[in-house]
């Protein structure tokens, strides 16, 4: 891997650009360095405080109410920790300031983008369009870079009320941009990219021996208003089929996931409609991986420790959170058939990762409550330093109406050699299923 220098970059941005006009210095750094002049403060809530049934009400207003409601009911306690930095990588940030994006006249639609984050400056509530430009932010937003891979990644399937452990599988996950690289060659995009992708994930199942090899594939596309395509290969059919688009909405292997669910928010621009709620200091899971309470059970090879489970049914994560600034971003889908009326984002807002979303059902009743723990790289695993990726570290998805839970735990490598571009094909599908 090639690391390019901030002017090399810049160059070759603003020459694919033309003559675009780059960011405001001033705005980019104040997207990427919210806390430069220091951590949101709520008063009391200090890192060690831990919440607990008997002291979060007195912090509601910086606890989201699905979290806030699970607290006073003593599912969980919280320990608060101190407020970090998440720098993002300097080419990104470098991109930004190169950029010039603007909406098109619909949603789904961008225009003069090239990499870096497309809306650095501030949401203003009275612009119709302001959710629209936050979820761009997400969508090419640095999770895991240009490509990265979550090696293994072990999910469990657990009764809320009981903490019985029900299934455990374990997947190889695998993330590939195509396009608005900044940091690993090719930049800022593949040349041989005919069919226009934006970015793919893979998935393979290692075990349990009846779903082994079962094989996932995404294939995103550059142009958002064309719809995904994604296959899936079952190793005990021993066959490729192409999955429906209403089926990113059903269980994933009996998980409480939908394929729509992964990374937060796995879906097109123009699929949702997006409304600004706010900005509120809220808390989130943020730590140092090496800090906290880990578990050697897996006995990982390199003597890797994964994050560990407590709480109710052993579905909370086991870490510190910390008082961050988060942008409230609300979805509701386009599509009236949707099993879901609307998800409730609280959106980091130096990292643009998704680590807290409240998902209702078609009712509009509380269904879901997800949660996506980040690990600064800088307390990781050694090939994970200086990458200026926010490491998707743990997950727990609870179903508050079913009394379930499926959680998960990462080894998440940003390793360029993990992810050729030959694992996200359908011929690959085919030949690892042999």
């Amino acid at each position: 891997m090639k690391l390019l220098t901030k002017n090399m970059l810049a160059a070759a941005l603003l020459a694919s650009m033309g003559t675009a006009m780059a960011a405001d210095p001033a705005v980019v750094e104040k997207s990427f360095f919210p806390y430069k002049d220091g951590a949101p403060v709520v008063e009391g809530l200090t890192p060690g405080v831990v919440l607990t049934a008997e002291n979060v009400d007195q912090f509601q207003d910086a606890v989201d109410p699905a979290l806030l409601q699970q607290i006073k009911d003593g599912w969980v306690d919280i320990t608060i920790g101190e407020t970090t930095d998440f720098a993002l990588h300097p080419n990104y940030i470098s991109a930004t300031e190169a950029g010039n994006a603007t909406l098109g006249a619909t949603a789904g639609e961008i225009q003069n983008f090239v990499a870096g984050r497309p809306f650095p400056q501030e949401p203003d509530i009275n612009d119709p369009r302001a959710g629209e430009k936050l979820a761009w932010n997400y969508q090419y937003g640095y999770n895991w870079g240009d490509n990265a891979a979550i090696y293994p990644f072990y999910w469990r399937y657990r009764k809320l009320e009981t903490g019985k452990i029900e299934r455990q599988i374990k997947f190889n996950f695998h993330f590939l941009n195509w396009k608005h690289r900044v940091n690993q060659e090719p930049v800022p995009e593949f040349a041989n990219n005919p069919s226009g992708l934006f970015r793919s994930i893979y998935v393979q199942v290692l075990e349990p021996f009846d779903v082994k090899n079962t094989q996932l594939l995404i294939h995103r596309y550059e142009d958002d208003l064309k719809r995904d395509d994604a296959w899936l290969y079952l190793g005990f059919q021993r066959r490729v089929r192409r999955l429906a688009s209403g089926q990113v909405t059903d269980a994933f292997l009996g998980s409480d996931l939908m394929i729509e669910d992964f990374e937060g928010y796995n879906g097109r621009i123009s699929d949702m409609n997006w409304t600004y709620k706010g900005t509120r200091n809220v808390i989130l899971p943020f730590y140092n991986h090496n800090d906290q309470a880990l578990t050697s059970e897996y006995k990982d090879p390199d003597g890797y420790e994964f994050i560990d489970f407590h709480g109710k049914g052993g579905c909370y994560p086991n870490v510190t959170w910390q008082v961050r600034k988060a942008y409230v971003l609300e979805s509701s889908s386009v599509d009236p058939n949707h099993p879901i009326s609307k998800r409730v984002h609280y959106v980091d807002a130096q990292t643009f990762t998704l680590p807290r979303t409240i998902i209702y059902d078609r009712k509009g009743d509380p269904w879901k409550s997800w949660t996506i723990c980040q690990a600064n790289p800088e307390h990781h695993l050694a090939k994970n330093k200086g990458s200026g990726v926010s490491i998707d570290d743990c997950f727990s998805m609870i179903d508050v109406q079913a009394k379930h839970c499926t959680t998960g735990q990462f080894k998440g490598q940003v390793d360029p050699k993990l992810n050729p571009t030959s694992l996200f094909t359908v011929q690959n599908l085919r030949a690892k299923g042999r």
